[in-house]
């Protein structure tokens, strides 16, 4: 049984995902942002654990970990959290562009940091749940997309760095899809939400398990998903 560490359990991607991974009979942990959060999800995901740890606030999240019982092992950390506030550079309020990193760069940094003991030891790997953004920046993306390759920078430094310790790194970056944070951008964009249009979050967490999956003599590094409608 292998165990698995998940951030953005609660919804989209990151919940088919976990409830894919209990279906088989793994373990998964999902990391939520508070205590609130942690019923929540204790409630929709049966047999999932949970630490809580505020993604908002990666500073504290060292301290929030050593509070809890961490797993001895873990094979997999998986980064699906992320925020999105769009608009133009002329009208971004700092305060924006400190969130979307913070959640969608920063975070995944440190808990990456906190966790590489453990993943080394169990030769384990880390996905980053990235974005078409990650790839390439749109008028009115520019704070999410700054965001998205800062992460996909930080996965190509990584895989670097751990290979000599066996720890596999990919990054996932997938088209639109049809998940509540795609809603929430669509009311940003002014347009009207058609979730037939987009690809589903269960072919997403397909190409992430295809990426876990692998043979340890092979790795997928980068991966990009696109709507095939």
């Amino acid at each position: 049984m292998s165990t698995h560490l998940i951030t953005g359990a609660g919804s989209g991607i990151g919940a088919v995902l976990a409830r894919r991974l209990l279906s088989r009979d793994d373990a998964v942990v999902a990391l939520v942002r508070d205590a609130g959060r942690a019923r929540q999800i204790a409630e929709e995901l049966p047999g999932a654990s949970v630490l809580v740890g505020d993604l908002a606030q990666p500073g504290r999240l060292s301290w929030a970990l050593s509070k809890q019982h961490l797993p001895d092992r873990i094979d997999s950390l998986v980064h699906v959290a992320g925020v999105v506030d769009l608009g133009d550079v002329a009208d971004l309020a700092p305060s924006l562009w400190e969130q979307q990193l913070a959640v969608n760069l920063i975070a995944p940094a440190e808990l990456t940091r906190l966790l590489l003991p453990v993943l080394r030891v169990s030769q384990g790997q880390v996905v980053f749940v990235n974005s078409g953004a990650g790839l390439r920046a749109n008028a009115g993306w520019s704070a999410y997309a700054a965001s998205k390759h800062g992460l996909r920078a930080l996965a190509d430094a990584l895989r670097a760095e751990e290979a000599q310790h066996g720890v596999r790194v990919t990054s996932i970056y997938p088209g639109r899809t049809a998940t509540p944070m795609q809603e929430r951008v669509h009311q940003q964009e002014g347009q009207e939400y058609d979730a037939g249009r987009f690809i589903t979050p269960e072919a997403v967490v397909t190409t992430i398990l295809t990426a876990l999956d692998l043979p340890r003599d092979a790795e997928i590094t980068d991966l990009t998903v696109r709507p095939g409608r």
